[in-house]
């Protein structure tokens, strides 16, 4: 309850008041240091189990797997990974592979991605392609993000994530026939991206912000505070990136 709250020294209190802790609790509290991005707390309670003779399972394995990818932990993760058959005859799950493709494409290392796909004993779901399509727009890898979401389109036709950066991909390359391409399949299957939503409460009034909406009451001063962000922006060395970007900015 405390880890999804996002409150770690709480949970980690209660961990270590347990008098006794299985599997389940180790795995637990080193999931929640991962999921939270503190992916060295992890690690060193994954030694720590380990040396207190608990055996991890796979449940443990993803969350180390995960803290690493999230962390740039590459060749750590990679040992874990590998430890799994080799100390503990653990036969790695489709989550664990998902989670070494994810390593690997946040890391720009992604034929050694494709290498883990390729080598996987069972079939690759829309989530593996899909987080291997993903790191390839980041990493402006044309070609092999192109595949990958091609894979994502044989298995989900309609899957408007791949459509989406399927056309990023191509705009971010300036193949703009290709664009006008995708984007006319996704408006003649009716395939749209719904668009985020934010949304903040401010002295007990909710406020919903969309992308491109214009109906808010404050939206002049709005646009204006962020027009102001965006110059302190390119004033301090950061320069936009709209080649991803959907709607007119």
């Amino acid at each position: 309850m405390y880890a999804k709250c996002g409150s770690l020294d709480a949970a980690r209190g209660v961990f270590e008041e347990m008098p006794t802790k299985n599997v389940v609790s180790w795995s637990s509290m080193i999931n929640a240091f991962s999921m939270h991005g503190e992916a060295n707390d992890a690690l060193a309670l994954f030694a720590r189990m380990k040396q207190e003779n608990v055996e991890p399972n796979d449940v443990t394995f993803v969350g180390v797997l995960y803290g690493c990818s999230h962390s740039g932990l590459v060749e750590e993760g990679n040992k874990i990974f590998a430890s799994m058959t080799d100390e503990y005859n653990i036969t790695p799950k489709l989550e664990h592979y998902g989670c070494m493709v994810d390593l690997f494409g946040r890391a720009n290392r992604l034929p050694e991605a494709l290498e883990v796909i390729e080598s996987m004993p069972m079939a690759p779901n829309v989530f593996i392609w899909g987080s291997l399509m993903s790191a390839c727009r980041v990493h402006g890898e044309l070609e092999l993000g192109e595949f990958a979401a091609k894979r994502v389109l044989e298995l989900e036709p309609d899957h408007d994530g791949a459509l989406v950066l399927m056309s990023n991909i191509y705009a971010r390359e300036e193949r703009w026939d290709d664009v006008r391409k995708v984007r006319r399949g996704m408006e003649e299957k009716n395939v749209f991206k719904e668009k985020g939503v934010s949304r903040i409460d401010l002295n007990g009034e909710s406020h919903e912000f969309l992308i491109g909406d214009k109906r808010h009451k404050q939206s002049d001063e709005i646009s204006a505070k962020l027009k102001e962000v965006v110059s302190e922006l390119k004033l301090a060395g950061c320069i936009p990136d709209y080649g991803s970007v959907l709607v007119d900015v």
